[in-house]
């Protein structure tokens, strides 16, 4: 390995993409926020998909009150149909009084449009809104039927088309079995003609999206209602990121089922082996076996940096037979690097544990094990293979490079970057640009400087197009500038170069974020400006 090699290897390797990503979402607020001012700056850029909660039914669709308590600021558990005393529904201040009301009669039999029209409007008005209050009570009883019929009635007699009365009624067939949808939709679009900043219209049709598995409109009104809320109601952004999840997950499954599983680029793969110190060279039987033969070609290929030929040779080796175990778990170490490089996470795991199955002191099997847990998101099993490790040999200095790799002495990771990208540009082969994007992302942590950050992952997107790190990175970056037009277009195209299920994931998670935000906005402009006052509050 030559000294540019070596000095690149700090540039990092597979971990970096799970430290970009884990860096961005610990320092989120809310991507529904964060990517909708365009002057945010960091500390709102990633809200990250993380809760499983079921899809939205009765529990759901509780209301609270107009009045909003300002004593309590702790999470407060919403009423529900299935509580004693029901949910609370959208009580809007009437334009008439409590008193005014209750002298009408709620048994007021059904009446005709002409006997309706020949009403004054102020008696039509007090009429709706009395039936409307015997629909709260309905509703509060669970009796939805007849909740629906004062409704309705409310909606008939009103002199002008009032949203609460649509939503309420919305409110009702949602919480019936089985709920009925279709007629949500059609209450909560009539309230949301008549007021589109209506939260609750927002959230109930949302709901309604999500139980008809119309996932991308309901993560539109979710996300608006989530914004126009200022965020004061945990469960819509909590909605947001189910139905990110939703999505994401799905839509990766599908990816995946029909792409044809591929080596990341070159460098990526050059960054990987470089990460790891080199070991005595393998020592071969004198009688080798055809598999012994296919594997020394194998490590031929790999000297060669021919990763695609390398990786046809270990497969055949392993089908041929390796007579002897330092050779099956050298093998076998590198069958599941390539596996894990393709992103079959569950594959690499299997060969890897094999591998030191068959050497328990082979250190670099145990490392990469541990980089399969972490990019499984298990950092408990990623340690306890660093421990094993080191049980096997404490004195091997990759377990402690690779463990150590997020130290955060930003100063010491710059100065080794610059060394790292000085001297892959001097050296004879293809240059490794995961200096560059390292050196991006630990300016970026450390001084917060995203037009350094920005530029030095464009210039390795110049050198390798394919470099999934630096359009990870600068997707990120544009996310926090609130270039979102541009966050998407590169969300998109990490989506297209994702090596492994994870990062394919997290790739349309934002992307698709990202993409209701634009709706937002374009839905919604005076919000702009509001929403960039939001998120300095909450930097």
């Amino acid at each position: 390995m030559s000294s540019s090699t070596s000095e690149a290897a700090e540039a990092g390797s597979s971990e970096f993409l799970t430290r970009v990503r884990s860096f961005f979402s610990e320092n989120k607020k809310a991507i529904i926020l964060g990517t909708a001012a365009a002057v945010l700056a960091i500390g709102g850029a990633a809200y990250y998909v993380s809760t499983t909660r079921p899809l939205i039914e009765e529990d759901s669709d509780p209301e609270k009150g107009e009045k909003k308590s300002t004593k309590k600021k702790g999470k407060k558990k919403r009423k529900s149909v299935k509580d004693k005393d029901g949910p609370i529904l959208e009580e809007r201040k009437s334009k008439i009084s409590d008193s005014q009301t209750s002298s009408i009669a709620t048994d007021e039999p059904h009446l005709s449009i002409a006997e309706i029209e020949a009403l004054p409007p102020e008696e039509r008005t007090k009429m709706a809104a009395t039936l409307k209050s015997s629909g709260n009570a309905a509703y509060n009883s669970k009796k939805f039927t007849e909740a629906i019929d004062f409704y309705t009635r409310a909606i008939e007699i009103s002199p002008k088309p009032e949203a609460v009365y649509y939503s309420n009624r919305a409110a009702c067939y949602i919480n019936m079995k089985p709920p009925k949808y279709d007629l949500v939709l059609r209450d909560c679009d009539e309230a949301l003609k008549l007021d589109m900043n209506y939260v609750k219209a927002l959230n109930r049709r949302a709901a309604a999206l999500e139980g008809l598995d119309r996932l991308k409109e309901a993560l539109r009104d979710f996300t608006a209602a989530a914004i126009l809320g200022k965020f004061q109601d945990d469960s819509a952004a909590q909605s947001v990121e189910r139905v990110l999840k939703k999505i994401s997950t799905t839509e990766a499954q599908d990816v995946l089922k029909t792409r044809e599983p591929r080596l990341p680029s070159h460098t990526f793969i050059s960054s990987y082996f470089a990460a790891f110190r080199p070991r005595p060279t393998l020592q071969f039987p004198e009688s080798p076996s055809g598999g012994d033969n296919t594997l020394q070609l194998a490590l031929g290929a790999l000297s060669a940096m021919d990763y695609p030929h390398a990786m046809t040779l270990v497969n055949e080796a392993l089908e041929q037979g390796i007579s002897w175990d330092a050779g099956k778990a050298e093998a076998l170490n590198l069958r599941g690097t390539f596996k894990f490089l393709v992103g079959d996470s569950t594959g690499a795991q299997g060969d890897l544990e094999q591998s030191v199955q068959v050497l328990p002191s082979l250190t670099q099997s145990w490392v990469k094990v541990a980089s399969v847990h972490m990019e499984q998101g298990n950092p408990a099993k990623a340690f306890a293979a660093f421990d094993s490790a080191i049980a096997h040999n404490p004195k091997d200095p990759d377990i402690y490079y690779h463990r150590g790799q997020d130290q955060q002495r930003y100063q010491d990771a710059v100065d080794k970057f610059d060394r790292a990208i000085e001297l892959e540009k001097a050296g004879p082969q293809p240059m490794n640009v995961l200096p560059l994007v390292n050196k991006g992302l630990a300016l970026f942590q450390w001084k917060q400087d995203s037009a350094a950050a920005e530029e030095l992952c464009r210039e390795a997107l110049t050198i390798d197009p394919e470099c999934e790190a630096a359009v990870a990175t600068l997707a990120q970056l544009s996310l926090q500038k609130g270039n979102i037009d541009a966050a998407v277009e590169l969300f998109s195209r990490h989506a297209d170069i994702a090596r492994s299920e994870p990062e394919l994931i997290n790739a349309l998670t934002y992307k698709y974020a990202s993409q209701a935000q634009v709706e937002f906005m374009k839905n919604y402009p005076s919000m702009v400006n509001e929403l960039g006052q939001m998120a300095r509050s909450m930097i």
